[in-house]
């Protein structure tokens, strides 16, 4: 389980969320929803101890971050960054077994097993049999699902998400938030930025709402998801319109 109390995440001089204290539970799907610069990413990173908080801790398992061994931690706590570098020549399938790292002993090369958990995630994206593609010749759809598959091989019990579904048409935005709500209902634990309600609503138990001011709001989608919090979080009219049993949120 992660955890934090009292979390300051600041940027600048800028104070963006204040005593920020929840717990990300085993099971649920947590949406992260706010407007561009109001520290979604920067929440991620600190809750993935990419940078030091402002104020406040962070627990893994009940552990303070810090103390955690890089591989050990990250056997149980994996980001997806909003967007991936590819500086070297790779393969996709190279690529996606670097997702299998924490879990390999030092000194020891992948074995039949790494690359089978690489192929099956791979497959899972909808790019299997492209293992040997480069990752140069990659659509920018196919290399979002490319990270996903390598976020996916690192199997880790915490995933947090940077908008998940960036670059992807509407059948691969479904496919990619169905495989982590399945990581929920397994046991697993999702923190996601979206800036999609809509979507939120479909898949996510919980919503963390950041207004980029120091406010925050967390919940059951049903009760943090509504049209009036949802325009003041975006500063433009949101309305609610039901479509079969699914919420569908629109501005105007």
């Amino acid at each position: 389980m992660l955890s934090c109390a009292e979390l300051d995440v600041a940027v600048a001089g800028r104070l963006l969320v204040e005593s920020l204290s929840l717990s990300l539970e085993p099971g649920r799907f947590v949406a992260l929803l706010g407007r561009n610069g109001a520290g979604k990413t920067l929440t991620l990173h600190t809750l993935a101890g990419l940078r030091g908080a402002a104020r406040g801790t962070i627990l893994l398992d009940g552990k303070p971050l810090p103390a955690w061994p890089p591989a050990e931690r990250a056997r149980r706590l994996g980001l997806l960054p909003q967007a991936a570098e590819d500086p070297f020549p790779v393969t996709v399938l190279e690529t996606t077994l670097i997702g299998r790292h924490p879990h390999i002993d030092f000194w020891r090369w992948e074995d039949s097993r790494d690359i089978a958990i690489a192929r099956q995630r791979l497959g899972e994206v909808d790019l299997g049999g492209l293992e040997g593609r480069s990752v140069e010749t990659l659509s920018g759809g196919e290399r979002r699902r490319l990270a996903v598959a390598t976020l996916l091989a690192q199997d880790p019990a915490t995933c947090l998400l940077d908008e998940p579904t960036n670059h992807l048409d509407p059948q691969h935005q479904l496919g990619v938030l169905q495989l982590f709500r399945e990581r929920a209902d397994a046991g697993g634990t999702v923190l996601a930025s979206l800036h999609d309600a809509t979507l939120a609503a479909r898949f996510a138990d919980d919503a963390l709402l950041l207004h980029g001011d120091g406010r925050w709001a967390f919940g059951p989608c049903e009760q943090v998801l509504t049209p009036a919090s949802l325009s003041d979080l975006y500063m433009s009219s949101i309305h609610e319109i039901a479509w079969g049993n699914r919420r569908v949120f629109i501005a105007g």
